[in-house]
């Protein structure tokens, strides 16, 4: 069994090299996910949300594509997927129902608090 052990950990993916660890790394995208579906829908960011979803959906891809196939980051981002997924219809049905109260609304956003230049003259 110790030699299977040592050829996982030799392997292109094994835990010497990013094939690992950057997928394990990934999980915490997964876990903050979780985390945020105990949370109220008015509390999750629609437009945070749809990026995450985006960036897991070519991010599974990538892990098919690259070679050697990334298993581990396959399974992240696939989970993440379903998880923002999750979230993002949550806020979007939130959102429908509550139009006027939605904080993630972008026109209610002042840039000029962080873009003096973009700030309105009186």
């Amino acid at each position: 069994m110790s030699s299977a052990f040592a050829r996982w950990v030799n392997s292109p993916t094994g835990p010497k090299t990013t094939h690992f660890w950057g997928p394990v790394a990934n999980w915490g995208f997964v876990a903050a996910g979780l985390v945020d579906t105990q949370k109220p829908e008015e509390s999750v960011s629609g437009p945070m949300t749809g990026t995450l979803c985006v960036y897991s959906a070519l991010f599974m891809r990538f892990a098919w594509r690259v070679e050697p196939r990334n298993y581990i980051l396959f399974a992240c981002h696939a989970t993440n997927e379903c998880v923002q997924m999750y979230n993002f219809q949550r806020w979007a049905r939130w959102s429908m129902n509550n139009p006027t109260n939605s904080s993630n609304n972008i026109s209610t956003i002042n840039t000029g608090d962080v873009i003096p230049e973009l700030k309105k003259k009186k």
